[in-house]
């Protein structure tokens, strides 16, 4: 009976030489507990080496799929014949890799139970079966095979790191989250002092800057704040100062109001070189897709979706309605129409849309983008082509569907112009005065008059039309109205005939 062991350095071969002992597993350790009785149990029949760390990651990974490899097809096709094939029985630690060597090589394979405590004893006693491989050597093999097979399986790629952008992009949003609170914080807690100043100041890190700069109210007409606000805007803020209803602060409220503020300026900072960073990150990673959304919607797709490769592998219509989840279920639940768009709807292109084309165009944008990051997860180009081109047909297609003109860009009108020879149009003054081309001004008397003659005609026609309708409405009841006096008329004289006939036939009866 044989024996297959795989190792680090290569592929192992060795001979069961008391094949009554595989049927007692129970008892197998004992012929593993000195190396001369391990030597007495197996013997090594033949040993191939890996030529290179490539090579044995190939074999490894091969071995944890379950997968016989061209080295390990020729070794054993090489080392048992067909005689020994036909008669001998192999035995593999991995039950899926014996399945596939049983198919290929047309050999009886074990593979179960059994044989644990066996390639538990073999491992054991490695170093004296194997000669020439040190226990020293087989450990550094061992360390650099696990690193490389470990990589293999976390899909670990230099170039397409994706995810760093899964973690930009929710920071991103957590500092966002955060600097609207710091902000609103800032004005609520200084918006006692100087409440004049929450309205006309907008922008959060402009108010930050303008309270640390500044400090008390009555410091604002000192203070030179022409690097932070336009000269209107600052003079109107020293006005508004003057004249301010807030209550006053002591200093220890100020400095603590100077703590939050810089927080708020640091974190705004931290902010632009975060999100210039994840720019640069999807621009490298997926630039086809950042050309067609842009950089915040393609990198929430890709967190969304949890890879770069699992966004690729999604259709077109789960791209659309990727982040309505929710909606998407609650609609099936309760049978409404399900949701147009997910995540997709904060893209450029979706934005333009009107109401009525908004799902259309969401449609043709989750195509497209399906298409775009298929290319950039699979393709080796670094470019991006495919997604320029794919938007310039999505908004060729939102013009189509707006009515409005295709236009083309200056670049393919200069070299249409070119191509047809044409020159460009040069403005020649005339020589001479042009009576024909003055307009004459119509008086403004004219003009209301003529309004005003409208107006009259206006009135009076829907005056006719108002009694048109009243007449023909009272002759609808004139006409009813007769109707229903003939059919009464009708109904009695039958009756009248119906009593005088009932009372003939009474007399004659007498």
């Amino acid at each position: 009976m044989l024996v297959l062991y795989e190792t680090p350095a290569g592929y192992a071969l060795f001979t069961l030489l008391d094949d009554g002992k595989i049927e007692k597993p129970e008892s197998i350790w004992k012929s593993f507990e000195t190396p001369e009785q391990a030597n007495k149990t197996v013997k090594l029949r033949a040993f191939t080496k890996f030529e290179n760390t490539t090579d044995a990651l190939s074999a490894v990974t091969a071995l944890v799929e379950g997968k016989l490899s061209k080295n390990l097809k020729e070794f054993l096709s090489k080392e048992i014949s067909e005689k020994e094939m036909k008669k001998e029985s192999l035995i593999v630690g991995d039950a899926k890799l014996g399945g596939a060597i049983a198919k290929k090589l047309n050999m009886k394979v074990l593979s179960d139970s059994t044989t644990l405590d066996l390639y538990r004893g073999i491992r054991t006693q490695l170093d004296s079966l194997l000669s020439g491989l040190s226990s020293s050597d087989l450990s550094a093999m061992v360390l650099g095979l696990s690193h490389s097979l470990s990589r293999y399986k976390l899909k670990f790629s230099p170039d397409k790191v994706d995810t760093m952008i899964v973690q930009a992009i929710a920071l991103l949003d957590d500092l966002d989250k955060e600097l609207n609170t710091y902000a609103m914080r800032v004005k609520e807690w200084y918006g006692w002092h100087f409440p004049e100043m929450t309205k006309l100041i907008i922008d959060n890190l402009a108010y930050a800057k303008i309270v640390k700069k500044m400090g008390f109210r009555a410091d604002c007409s000192a203070s030179d704040l022409s690097d932070i606000l336009p000269e209107e805007l600052e003079q109107e803020l020293k006005e508004a100062s003057e004249i301010s209803m807030g209550t006053e602060i002591s200093e220890e409220d100020l400095e603590n109001i100077h703590a939050l503020c810089d927080q708020i300026i640091s974190i705004t900072e931290y902010r632009t070189q975060l999100y210039e960073y994840l720019k640069n990150r999807m621009n490298a990673i997926a630039p086809n897709l950042t050309a067609l959304v842009g950089d915040l919607v393609g990198a929430r797709l890709i967190a969304h979706a949890g890879s770069l490769m699992t966004l690729a592998k999604h259709p077109a219509s789960t791209i659309q309605i990727l982040g309505a989840e929710k909606a998407l279920f609650r609609a099936l639940k309760t049978k409404h129409d399900t949701p147009k768009y997910g995540l997709i709807y904060h893209a450029s292109l979706v934005g333009q849309a009107g109401p009525k084309m908004k799902g259309k165009i969401a449609r043709l944008v989750a195509t497209k983008a399906a298409l775009s990051v298929r290319v950039d997860a699979l393709g080796e180009t670094d470019t991006a082509e495919i997604g320029i081109e794919n938007r310039g047909k999505v908004e060729a297609r939102l013009r189509a569907l707006e009515g409005r003109p295709a236009t083309s860009s200056s670049a393919d009108r200069k070299a249409a112009a070119n191509a047809k020879g044409q020159k460009k149009h040069e403005f020649v003054a005339s020589s001479s005065y042009n009576t024909a081309t003055d307009a004459t001004m119509t008086s403004v008397n004219d003009k209301k008059r003529k309004a005003d003659s409208d107006d009259d005609s206006d009135e009076k026609s829907s005056k006719k039309t108002k009694k048109d309708k009243k007449d023909k409405k009272e002759k609808k009841k004139e006409e009813v109205a007769s109707e229903d006096k003939k059919e009464k008329k009708e109904k009695k004289e039958k009756k009248e005939k119906k009593d005088k006939k009932d009372k003939k036939e009474k007399k004659e009866k007498k």
